[in-house]
């Protein structure tokens, strides 16, 4: 037992680490960003207009965007849809599975590189030998053999190391993923949400005009029935009834869809129902528009910090292609028992062990690991490039968001005036239709302007909601500021 001990001690003094790790080191990376996003400044708040959902925004530049941002329309469905949405949507379940593995992954790779691989061997056979090789007499027996064989890997230039750190940034890189599918799925949500409110009011804003020209029509077939107005005239106002009539079942068809799609996302089936209505007048319109810092989104996007641990695994895959070209010494040992009986199995006659070292050194591959490490050389370029299109790309988003929040608000004012003076003109028109001052022609012309301006207003309303939620997808969803006591999503870097 005590030369299993001085071998034990030996392998473990060679186990000590030596060298260090080739190839690059990797450098977080630090882009340059402008210190605005848009072109020309953005106006403190937006314009506002006489009508719901037309108050002004406050643009809060420099100010954390909260975890939960979908609490800032003010509506407990929505929030109780995405808490839904959050506990079964399956793409969420399956970039959590993927993070799991990639931890697993991790943690296996950790273990056969920073420690020596252990196996016990117990083995019983047995066997003859030939004659013809022992001087023409065979002999059959049994052979019994237990024993624990150890073997390591030095780690001298640092490849195994490398392929550790290429293991945690692809970790970093599921984590970041499943941070961005939880920021996707709930702006999804809400989006639809809106979606699904806008078509509801458009759908009440049609029918209200229908029943508005359908009393119209009421009224002109009394007159041709007394014979003041001629069967032309009738005729065009049936038309423009079943027009807007026609106009509804696209409408509906949306709306189904819309709640389709709202089910799905929340991992429930269609036809399962137990969805809530969504309507414009039930949704707030956030006042203030929390805008983190430009300097802040390189490091609260999910998407670009996915592709920064992109860029990190890409590095790592250099200094593995850097380490192949080196030598690799594999070290061995053995301790246990041979015999050819167990009766005598573990008495001191029967101890066996060994010792040994192993050198691998590539000296001929036509040109293989030279190649294999200009490829991943060139994989960290294109990573690199990746990188920095996904950084211009999210400060694209930022600014289309911010933009469109302030067109958005100027558009509502437009659409109310023009439905304003749309419902106006209609009213007088129809007052000197009635006293045959003005032609019928004329009168389906009001109707059709004061239809067509009440859908923009309602689209318009609409609008200033999704591009608000857009901003709030856009600036990273906040996840740096949500309490999470599971572990299940990132904590604030």
């Amino acid at each position: 037992m005590n030369t299993c001990c001085r071998l034990i001690l030996i392998f473990i003094a060679c186990l000590i680490p030596s060298g260090c790790a080739v190839g690059p080191d990797f450098i977080k990376p630090e882009p340059a960003v402008p210190d605005r996003y848009t072109e020309s400044p953005m106006p403190p708040n937006t314009a506002a207009s006489a009508t719901k959902t037309g108050e002004a925004q406050n643009f809060a530049f420099a100010r954390e965007l909260p975890g939960q941002w979908w609490k800032l329309f003010g509506s407990s469905e929505l929030d109780l849809l995405i808490k839904k949405g959050l506990e079964n949507n399956p793409t969420l379940a399956a970039a959590e599975a993927a993070l799991r593995k990639s931890e697993e992954d991790l943690r296996a790779i950790q273990g056969s590189t920073l420690f020596p691989a252990v196996n016990a061997n117990l083995q019983a056979t047995r066997q003859r030998t030939s004659g013809n090789v022992n001087q023409g007499a065979s002999n059959t027996y049994n052979l019994y053999n237990t024993s624990v064989g150890v073997s390591y890997t030095l780690d001298i230039f640092g490849g195994g190391r490398r392929q550790i750190e290429s293991y945690k940034a692809q970790v970093d890189y599921q984590r970041f993923m499943v941070e961005a599918a939880y920021l996707t799925l709930t702006a999804n949500i809400v989006t639809t949400a809106i979606q699904e409110a806008s078509l509801r009011a458009q759908l009440d804003a049609t029918r209200e005009i229908m029943a508005a020209e359908q009393k119209q029509l009421d009224l002109l077939n009394k007159q041709f029935e007394l014979g003041a107005v001629a069967k032309a005239v009738v005729l065009a106002q049936a038309t423009q009834v079943a027009v807007t009539r026609a106009s509804l079942p696209p409408l509906e068809k949306q709306r189904g869809t819309t709640r389709h799609t709202l089910a799905v996302l929340i991992g429930s089936f269609p036809g399962e129902g137990g969805l809530p209505s969504f309507n414009l007048d039930s949704l707030q319109l956030p006042q203030d528009l929390p805008v983190s810092l430009p300097s802040n989104l390189a490091r609260q996007r999910p998407d670009i910090q996915a592709s920064e641990a992109m860029l990190h695994q890409a590095s790592a895959a250099v200094g593995i292609a850097t380490a192949n070209l080196y030598p690799q010494i594999t070290l061995s040992a053995s301790y246990g028992f041979q015999a050819a009986g167990t009766d005598i199995l573990f008495n001191g006659q029967s101890v066996a062990w060994s010792l040994g070292a192993g050198l691998l050194q590539p000296l001929f591959r036509g040109g293989e690991l030279a190649a294999k490490r200009r490829s991943a050389m060139a994989a960290y370029d294109q990573a690199a490039a990746k990188y920095r299109e996904t950084v211009l790309k999210a400060f694209q988003d930022v600014a289309d968001a911010l933009r469109a929040i302030e067109t958005d608000a100027r558009a509502l004012q437009a659409q109310t005036e023009a439905r304003q003076a749309a419902q106006a003109a209609l009213a007088l028109i129809e007052k000197q239709h009635e006293l045959g001052a003005v032609t019928f022609s004329a009168l389906l012309t009001a109707q059709r302007d004061y239809q067509k301006a009440s859908i923009g207003v309602v689209t318009a309303r609409a609008q200033r909601h999704s591009d608000t939620a857009a901003l709030f997808q856009a600036l990273g969803g906040g996840w740096w500021n949500r309490q999470e006591t599971s572990g299940k999503f990132l904590k604030k870097p």
